[in-house]
C-alpha cells in the first residue's frame, strides 16, 4: 500500500484541514524514511513554486528519492518555460471549444477561479477544468479568463493552499478527499492490506471482458491474499499512483482511454494488465499477421490490401479464392470482420471497409464448428474453451439490429487440449509479451491456425472459470503479486 505524504512550507498552512500524520514540512520530509519497499506518493503544496523555490526543490528531491510526486518536475518546468505562453496563445481546438461552449451565456468579461485536482466548483467549466488538468497536473491551478472576440486564458498559475478563502478551503478538502480518499479512511485493525489494486471497468460497456460476478470473485481472491481492490473509471487517471497495480477489465484500444491509463500506470511503476505494449501489439490484426509470419506461427493464408492499389480485387480472389474473410485491423467481438462469397460482395465490402482503414487484411476462409480460446498468463496456459459459432452464422457473435447472439461453449481442462493447439497458442504469445492473453485458434483436422491474440480476454463466471473455479482467480492474483514485487 502506498504511503501518502503532503508537504507544506509551514505546518499552519494545513491547520484548517483534517489532521493527518502524513503532513510534513519540507525539512521533515527529507529526514523521513519510509518503510522498506514502501511506495510513496507526495502531494507538494509548498508555497514557493518558482524555479529553485521550496516547491521546486520538493518535487526535485521527491523524484530523486523515487517517490511519485504532484506536481512533477516536468509540470514545474512547464510553468518556468514558455509552454504556458504557448498554451495560452494557441489553445488546442478541443480546449477552445470546451471554453466557448461552457461560457456561451456568461455576461462577465473576466473570470478567475481555482481548479483542484481537475475539478472546479463551476459546473459549466468542469470539462474544461479536467482537460486543462490533464495538460498541467497540479494540485491547485489558478486560472484567469478574459473575453475578447472569444474567451481566452489570460494566465494560469500554481495556486497556494495558504491563500485559499474559507469557502475555497472547504471545496479543496472535498476534492482532495475524493482524489486521495485513502488518507481519510481508517483501516480496521483486522483488515490490513499489503497491496492496492485498481480495477478499471465501464458499467455501460455492452460487451465487457468480465461479468460483475467474475469481478466479485476476483476481488474475493484478492482479499484472501491481503490485496485491497477498488473499481475505478477513466476519470481516475490522476489517482493511479495511489495503487500498486492496475487490472484493465474494459475493452482496450490504442486510440482510447484504456491505453492512456495503461501508459500512465506503467510510468508510475504499477504492475499493469493489460500493459501498453500488449495493447499496441494485439490491437492491430495487420501487425499480428506480420508478426506471426516472422515468427513462424501458423496463421491462415492472408494478404494486406492497400486502399490506393487498383488490383486488390483480383489479387485477393486469385490468391485466396472465394469465399474469403476481410478484416479491419482494430475490430473486436467479430465487428469489422466480414465474409464475402462473390466478386460483387468483395467489391462492395472493400469499398465500405476502406472508408474505415487504409489497409484491410484478407484471409483464406476455413470453416470450423468452433474456435479454440486458450487463456495464457505469463507464458503458461490458464484456461481453455471451445466457442461454437452462433446459430446459422459463421462467427461466434452474430450482430443484429439491437441484438447480438452468440454460440455455445465448452470449458476444458488444459490436459484435454491437443498438444499442438497449446504449442501454437504459446508460440503466438511469446513475441507479444508475458501478460494475460486469449489466443483464438481454428483446428481443421491436424492443421492449426492462430486467428488472433486478445490482450483483454473475457473471464466470465460460468464460462472461462467453469473448470478451475476460484482457483483461476487465485492464479491471477498470485501473478499480480509477483509483478508488484518485481517492480519494487
Amino acid at each position: 500500500m502506498a504511503k501518502l505524504v503532503i508537504v507544506v512550507d509551514k505546518l499552519q498552512d494545513w491547520a484548517p484541514f483534517y489532521q493527518y500524520d502524513g503532513v510534513m514540512s519540507l525539512p521533515a520530509y527529507l529526514k523521513w524514511q519510509p518503510k522498506q519497499k514502501q511506495r510513496v506518493r507526495v502531494i507538494n503544496l509548498c508555497r514557493q513554486s518558482h524555479y529553485l523555490g521550496t516547491g521546486y526543490y520538493c518535487s526535485l528531491l521527491a523524484e530523486a528519492r523515487g517517490h511519485n510526486v504532484m506536481p512533477s518536475l516536468r509540470a514545474f518546468n512547464k510553468f518556468n518555460r514558455h509552454e504556458i505562453s504557448e498554451l495560452i496563445d494557441e489553445l488546442p481546438g478541443t480546449l477552445q471549444n470546451l471554453l466557448d461552449k461552457a461560457l456561451a451565456d456568461a455576461n462577465d468579461q473576466q473570470l478567475i477561479f481555482n481548479i483542484y485536482f481537475g475539478e472546479t466548483s463551476d459546473k459549466t467549466l468542469r470539462k474544461f477544468a479536467s482537460y486543462l488538468f490533464d495538460a498541467l497536473p497540479v494540485p491547485i491551478l489558478r486560472v484567469e479568463l478574459t473575453r475578447k472576440k472569444n474567451w481566452q486564458i489570460r494566465s494560469v498559475r500554481i495556486g497556494a493552499v495558504h491563500k485559499l478563502t474559507e469557502i475555497e478551503q472547504g471545496h479543496f478538502a472535498e476534492v482532495l478527499e475524493r482524489y486521495s480518499h485513502k488518507i481519510w479512511r481508517l483501516e480496521p485493525k483486522s483488515a490490513r492490506f499489503k497491496y492496492d489494486l485498481a480495477i478499471l471497468t465501464n458499467p455501460k460497456e455492452p460487451f465487457p471482458p468480465c461479468t460483475p460476478k467474475s469481478i466479485a470473485l476476483f476481488r474475493k481472491a484478492a482479499k484472501r491474499a491481503a490485496m485491497d481492490t477498488e473499481l475505478i473509471s477513466a476519470r481516475d487517471i490522476q489517482r493511479l499512483a495511489e495503487f500498486d497495480g492496475l487490472f484493465i477489465r474494459e475493452t482496450t484500444g490504442v486510440n482510447h482511454h484504456t491505453f492512456h491509463l495503461a501508459v500512465k500506470a506503467e510510468r508510475e511503476g504499477l504492475a499493469v494488465i493489460d500493459d501498453p505494449n500488449s495493447i499496441l501489439r494485439c490491437g492491430n490484426k495487420v501487425y499480428l499477421q506480420t508478426l506471426f509470419q516472422q515468427h513462424k506461427v501458423p496463421v491462415p493464408d492472408g494478404l494486406m490490401l492497400f486502399k490506393q492499389d487498383e488490383d486488390n480485387l483480383e489479387r485477393a480472389a486469385d490468391t485466396l479464392g472465394l469465399p474469403l474473410v476481410l478484416k479491419i485491423p482494430d475490430g473486436s467481438f467479430s465487428r469489422g470482420v466480414v465474409k464475402v462469397s462473390t466478386l460483387t460482395e468483395l467489391r462492395a465490402q472493400l469499398t465500405a471497409l476502406f472508408e474505415q482503414s487504409a489497409i484491410i487484411l484478407a484471409q483464406r476462409y476455413t470453416y470450423t464448428e468452433f474456435d479454440w480460446r486458450i487463456g495464457v498468463l505469463n507464458g503458461q496456459p490458464l484456461f481453455a474453451c471451445k466457442y461454437f459459432m452462433a446459430r446459422n452464422h459463421w462467427q461466434i457473435y452474430k450482430h443484429g439490429k439491437g441484438k447480438t447472439q452468440s454460440g455455445g461453449f465448452t470449458t476444458c481442462a488444459i490436459a484435454e487440449v491437443p498438444a499442438h493447439v497449446l504449442q501454437a497458442a504459446l508460440a503466438a504469445c511469446k513475441p507479444i509479451g508475458d501478460s494475460l492473453y486469449g489466443v483464438d485458434l481454428k483446428q481443421a483436422g491436424e492443421q492449426i491456425f492462430v486467428i488472433e491474440v486478445n490482450d483483454n480476454p473475457n473471464i466470465d463466471d460460468g464460462v472461462e472459470d467453469l473448470y478451475l473455479g476460484s482457483k483461476l482467480y487465485d492464479l491471477l492474483v498470485e501473478d499480480f503479486i509477483r509483478r508488484i514485487e518485481l517492480n519494487r
